[in-house]
């Protein structure tokens, strides 16, 4: 999803006054850019999948919410599924499952949606009802395919992991609700984003999101 300039800087303020505590898998530098930890970090050479995705292994008794709300013109594509480690797998779908919900939320109209709160937790929740609402406070939805790729899992403790990622929004286009107008933007170094992302494993074995930071226009996220 292409996010509008002026809130991708709010998502990146606000991430970084609630969530950098919460975010142990990287740091923020001076100068606002996420630092990968260098460490306990594992990758697979990209398999990708595309909306549909895997339960978390960990958890697959759990009644998880289906995501159905995604328009025929809108496909997110992940790759890097698989480690070979069996929680790792489970945190890495978990994650899939969080931004899939994350756009549902767009999709749908609402932040209060089911699979967003089953998914995020703590502080987490202000961040994804924020960028939610940024969409629809500007009549914005999104068309097109969201890759995500080169995704890190570090493991931090028991249940506590961060997964770092890259998204390309070069394909995908902002879209107005009401009129159906495509914003046919140019491919620029914005087009690039660089996440960080906490998460917490519950009672129920799912992997929730409860921090999250970003950093558009990435210079390791770009080709």
């Amino acid at each position: 999803m292409r996010a509008p300039h002026a809130l991708a800087a709010t998502c990146v303020a606000v991430s970084a006054a609630l969530l950098l505590s919460a975010c142990g898998g990287g740091s923020k530098n001076s100068d606002d850019k996420i630092k990968d930890p260098g460490k306990d970090i594992t990758t697979s050479a990209p398999a990708p999948t595309t909306t549909s995705a895997t339960p978390s292994p960990s958890a697959t008794g759990v009644g998880r919410p289906t995501i159905t709300s995604f328009p025929p013109d809108a496909k997110d594509v992940f790759e890097d599924q698989h480690t070979g480690d069996a929680t790792k797998d489970a945190i890495l779908a978990d994650n899939q499952q969080w931004v899939m919900a994350l756009d549902d939320g767009i999709f749908q109209g609402t932040a209060a949606t089911k699979a967003l709160g089953f998914y995020t937790a703590g502080r987490a929740n202000d961040t994804v009802t924020l960028y939610v609402n940024g969409y629809l406070s500007k009549n914005y939805t999104w068309t097109g395919t969201v890759r995500f790729f080169d995704r890190k899992v570090t493991i931090l403790g028991t249940g506590h992991a961060s997964v770092i990622y890259c998204s390309d929004e070069s394909k995908a286009f902002l879209k107005n609700r009401k009129t159906g107008k495509v914003d046919n933007t140019p491919t620029t170094s914005d087009s690039y984003v660089l996440y960080n992302t906490d998460l917490k494993k519950n009672a129920q074995g799912v992997w929730q999101t409860d921090g999250m930071l970003q950093d558009r226009g990435a210079k390791q996220c770009q080709p």
